[in-house]
């Protein structure tokens, strides 16, 4: 790996757009008045108590631009992404539905083949939504249905823990995006058996916390998990697996089509490790876990500050703001 310029990192990481978008996420709950109910608000999927388990229901919505320019793909995400959202939190999906608005018929195919091609690959079904295909603007959100056994939450990260990543690497950016996606031309019953691994770790009570890495890359969850929890992360940078010729500032601003940050206890780590590993899954220890709000990065010598939720709050969704 290349020398790395800890502090310049560490201000580019504060001042990225896929951080920052985040932000939006406290405001809008706020005005929906969500924070201290009984059901969590920020994590990636709501988790409703449900008989001996939990049923789990989330929703995404895709940039216009990106559908735009990418139809067939963004489609294919509209079902991914949510699955990964509830497998993230140690669930089973279950089905989706989608609201499609698109330019005639000819406008919604590719999206709406996109979502049909993930949908057979991952055997997850789509089972209704909305189509309004007499708009001049192409836009997407799928919602989901999981359920849970056992749950993986944004928070239960404790001091002591170790920060595992787990991302598949065997795949490309879908270029021009900083997506990662290592899935549309992957077997289909390698993915379905990759997304058994987490929903494994929290029936086998080897991890509380778990969080799927989104648009704000591996550090930007990390402080989503780390404010929700009420905990703060160094996170060691030159122990992050790359793919071959991805540089480490890129990696770290990318949104994967299969990647997990999971804090755990230090005598699960090495079962954890296991896991992925036995599925081929790229997975190493890359931080630890503290007492305190600040989210740093170090080289193993330097150490430079990310964020500091006391000071700067990025989702004002942590416990400490009566959010469950």
């Amino acid at each position: 790996m290349a020398v790395i310029d800890i502090k310049a990192l560490a201000a580019t990481l504060a001042a990225s757009n896929g951080i920052a978008a985040k932000q939006d996420i406290g405001s809008v709950a706020a005005s929906l008045g969500l924070q201290g109910q009984s059901v969590a608000v920020g994590d990636d999927c709501a988790a409703l108590p449900d008989g001996d388990g939990y049923l789990l229901l989330a929703i995404e919505g895709f940039m216009n631009e990106f559908v735009a320019a990418d139809p067939w793909f963004a489609g294919w995400c509209g079902v991914m992404v949510n699955i990964s959202d509830v497998v993230a939190m140690g669930g089973r999906p279950i089905a989706v539905v989608d609201a499609v608005w698109a330019n005639g018929e000819t406008g919604a195919a590719p999206v709406l083949e996109g979502m049909r091609a993930a949908a057979r690959i991952f055997g997850v079904p789509i089972v209704g939504g909305h189509t309004n295909i007499r708009t001049d603007r192409s836009q997407l959100s799928v919602a989901i249905l999981g359920r849970a056994k056992k749950l993986l939450t944004s928070f239960d990260a404790r001091p002591g823990d170790v920060l595992i990543a787990a991302i598949d690497h065997r795949g490309r950016y879908r270029e021009p995006f900083n997506n990662w996606e290592a899935a549309t031309d992957a077997p289909s019953a390698r993915l379905r058996g990759d997304l058994e691994i987490l929903p494994g770790i929290a029936e086998a009570g080897l991890a509380l916390a778990a969080k799927d890495i989104s648009q704000g890359g591996i550090v930007g969850t990390a402080i989503m998990l780390a404010e929700c929890s009420g905990v703060g992360i160094e996170i060691d940078v030159s122990a992050i697996p790359l793919p071959a010729g991805v540089s480490l500032e890129r990696w770290l601003a990318t949104f994967p089509s299969f990647g997990y940050l999971l804090s755990v206890s230090p005598e699960h780590e090495t079962e954890v490790l296991r896991r992925f590993a036995a599925r081929n899954i790229a997975a190493a220890t890359i931080g630890t876990v503290s007492t305190g709000s600040r989210i740093t990065i170090t080289d193993g010598s330097e150490h430079a500050l990310v964020r500091d939720y006391d000071q700067k709050p990025l989702l004002r969704l942590g416990q400490g703001e009566d959010a469950a």
